[in-house]
């Protein structure tokens, strides 16, 4: 057997364990995915009460959960999945809380690099579209290129006849257009900070 596939059967022996309601399997699994889930939380989060709420959140579900945990699948993305629930909840609260929002808002800008994936992924991608029809009709081009056909800067080069440093510009220029787009619309505060959860979650 190969240590990947070992690796598999001790993982589906300790689901087993938890499943039967074992505290030391759950125990166990806690210490095998906490720091994982804490740096991937802190990351979005920002913030270390709100990483210790969710991170108690989390463990917790699985413990009431444990029922209908499946030895066969992963632990490891079911975790995940309740983190990037809960950061999804944190982002909709904000969109209702003014400081909460100021709070995420703070640091939009660092993380703004993944809020097209996020939008293009979720239920928004009609307001990402929407957002992108607003920018002149050659960064509109690149942006599309770059963003959602995830082309490289030296492929759009070459498509556009432009140099990579006109590319890299007019992706900034519609990332800043974007990002001021999305916070004067008080309709989507919670988009505006739902930047990078799902690629980074897993």
């Amino acid at each position: 057997m190969t240590s990947s596939g070992k690796e598999l059967e001790e993982e589906k022996a300790l689901l087993t364990r938890l499943k039967e309601g074992n505290y030391e399997a759950f125990e166990e699994v806690y210490g095998l995915y906490y720091r994982q889930l804490a740096g991937n939380l802190m990351k979005l989060l920002k913030n270390r009460d709100l990483v210790g709420e969710a991170l108690q959140e989390i463990f917790m579900r699985l413990w009431n959960n444990r029922d209908n945990v499946d030895p066969e699948k992963p632990i490891k993305a079911y975790l995940f999945r309740i983190g990037e629930n809960l950061v999804y909840d944190a982002f909709r609260r904000a969109a209702r809380d003014e400081k909460m929002r100021a709070y995420f808002m703070a640091f939009t800008t660092e993380a703004y690099e993944h809020i097209e994936k996020t939008l293009y992924e979720q239920e928004n991608r009609k307001m990402l579209y929407e957002a992108i029809d607003q920018l002149p009709p050659q960064r509109k081009k690149v942006y599309r290129l770059c963003k959602l056909e995830e082309k490289s800067y030296k492929e759009i080069s070459e498509m556009l006849g432009i140099s990579t440093a006109a590319v890299n510009d007019h992706v900034t220029k519609a990332n800043a257009f974007l990002k001021e787009y999305f916070s004067s619309h008080p309709s989507l505060p919670a988009l505006i900070t739902a930047t990078v959860i799902l690629g980074n979650l897993s």
